[in-house]
């Protein structure tokens, strides 16, 4: 094989290995501070929605572990007919934040931009701090109120607003869960910013 024909070949292999960025989880979920050790990128991204939007970052991380574990390009299970064909997904959430197709749309209209993307952190946390902003202004949840703005981020803003969450107590166990997350990691932060 040629020199040119095996430099070609290399370019294409690598190519083929770089992606758009690292979709793998943190080690150590359970640990906001070494989240932003190991993935500074993903702490400096929390912080810039949280200065735009006010939310803040341990409302935001608590939100993302619930909904993606930090996995820049999952997406929700396949559903399938008869247990065996499969028929699509369960819904069109994608990203780091589990946006999904229409709301990520009005959010690039709304200012995020046609570029953004759902597997990018930093637009995945413009997200965030955007969608949160517009459910204070559409259900009153203050931006600190982590298990109501879930439950709101789950469920949209209308459901909230109509309840819908009130009839899963799945949903309000979670909700319960993503409230002592931020608690927890707010704790963390706090301790590893004295360090």
């Amino acid at each position: 094989m040629s020199r040119y024909l095996r430099a070609l070949a290399l370019l294409i292999f690598l190519g083929s290995c770089g992606g758009s960025g690292n979709f793998s989880a943190p080690r150590n979920l359970d640990d906001a501070c070494s989240i932003a050790r190991e993935r500074p990128h993903y702490f400096r991204a929390f912080q810039a929605a949280e200065r735009k939007h006010g939310v803040p970052v341990p409302t935001m991380m608590a939100m993302m572990y619930q909904e993606s574990k930090f996995i820049g390009n999952i997406r929700p299970p396949h559903t399938y007919a008869l247990g065996v064909i499969p028929i699509g997904r369960q819904s069109s959430a994608l990203g780091y934040s589990q946006a999904l197709d229409g709301t990520w749309r009005e959010y690039q209209r709304d200012g995020g931009g046609s570029r953004a993307r759902r597997d990018n952190i930093r637009d995945a946390t413009d997200f965030m701090g955007w969608y949160m902003t517009k459910t204070v202004a559409e259900t009153g949840v203050p931006l600190y109120d982590t298990r109501n703005q879930y439950l709101a981020y789950h469920d949209g803003r209308q459901g909230y607003l109509r309840g819908t969450w009130r009839s899963k107590s799945w949903l309000i166990r979670i909700a319960g869960e993503v409230d002592s997350r931020a608690v927890m990691y707010d704790a963390q932060l706090r301790a590893c910013r004295r360090r």
